[in-house]
């Protein structure tokens, strides 16, 4: 049995900060930015949007695309769904009710399990592998809905050069279903191989050290800065770069391939430079990645599944192909997964 993805769906808020609006408020350029970053623009989710929001229009766009492709209406599919997994950093509460919950209900699942996980931008790329074992354990489950959602907007200092230009909003989705299918080899389809990591020695490099149970806000406390994201840029990228070149060299040992396997590497978009790093190390063809991250910036557990949408919608990925996920984030986490489409 195969665990494919049957349908895609994204969201992104329609409001676009370019770097020259960034340029107006902080001391930076289009050119600096550019040119340590790759990114051109971010959006940025109005007031009053929060993850769930984001998170239930990229899951009806997986669903209508589905029932486009003959799978029963979205009604229909949202009431067969056993689970619904939601990768996200930035909830619309703090840890209860769990975001997939909210989504679950207006959705209409009525069948569906939900949890929300945290594994930040490496989100989406453990919640697909979370979501294809829960289906695989009980012969009776057969769709999940995987979302990677962040409303990184909500969180960053925007008076912080380090961080306020790397940052975006934006959710994506996929519906998966267990079909008849081989799970790999000549003809396989769907999820192949997955390695999920994590080094929790780097924690502080990337964190929010305010609102929690380590350092909960206390009555009669004066918030004068809301809590933000902190990040050590050079032991990010540092650990970014070994994390892809380890985890892009352990796929392909694994599972017994050549680069040359692999139609598309589908990085998270983080940072250009650190895609472009781990690829020179590797001797990877940078037009091997598939990079948005000039339009949308750093959308955390997002990423990968925004480019996942954008490039089937546009038509760019064939049946067969083999596609390799690769990302990296707070905990830290790391992973990556072999996909045939």
């Amino acid at each position: 049995m195969a665990i494919e993805i049957i349908a895609t769906g994204r969201a992104v808020p329609p409001n676009k900060v370019t770097n020259e609006d960034l340029a107006e408020r902080i001391d930076t350029t289009d050119e600096w930015i550019r040119s340590h970053t790759g990114i051109g623009a971010r959006h940025v989710a109005a007031s009053g949007i929060a993850c769930s929001d984001l998170s239930l229009e990229a899951a009806r766009e997986a669903l209508n695309a589905a029932a486009q492709g003959g799978k029963g209406s979205p009604e229909e599919l949202a009431q067969s769904l056993d689970l619904i997994i939601l990768g996200t950093t930035t909830p619309d509460y703090l840890g209860v009710p769990p975001t997939a919950c909210l989504v679950q209900d207006k959705l209409g699942a009525k069948n569906a399990g939900a949890l929300d996980i945290a594994a930040a931008c490496t989100g989406f790329i453990y919640g697909l592998e979370l979501a294809a074992a829960f289906l695989m354990v009980n012969k009776d489950r057969k769709r999940a809905l995987v979302i990677g959602t962040d409303v990184l907007s909500r969180i960053v200092n925007w008076d912080d050069r380090g961080t306020a230009v790397l940052f975006g909003d934006g959710s994506g989705a996929v519906l998966i279903e267990k079909t008849d299918a081989p799970a790999g080899g000549p003809g396989g389809r769907g999820l192949v191989r997955t390695i999920l990591k994590a080094d929790g020695s780097g924690a502080e490099s990337l964190i929010i050290r305010q609102g929690g149970s380590r350092n909960p806000f206390k009555a009669g406390d004066v918030v004068a800065i809301p809590p933000y994201l902190e990040m050590n840029g050079h032991a990010v990228y540092t650990f970014a770069v070994k994390a892809l070149t380890g985890i892009i060299e352990r796929l392909l040992k694994e599972e017994g391939i050549t680069i040359g396997d692999v139609a598309r590497i589908i990085p998270h978009q983080a940072n250009a430079r650190i895609v472009q790093a781990a690829g020179k190390r590797l001797g990877i063809p940078e037009d091997k990645f598939f990079l948005n991250i000039e339009e949308y910036a750093n959308t955390s557990a997002a990423s990968i599944p925004i480019a996942l949408d954008e490039l089937n919608r546009a038509g760019k990925l064939k049946k067969g192909d083999l596609l390799m996920t690769v990302g990296f984030g707070g905990g830290l986490t790391y992973g990556g997964n072999l996909i045939i489409w």
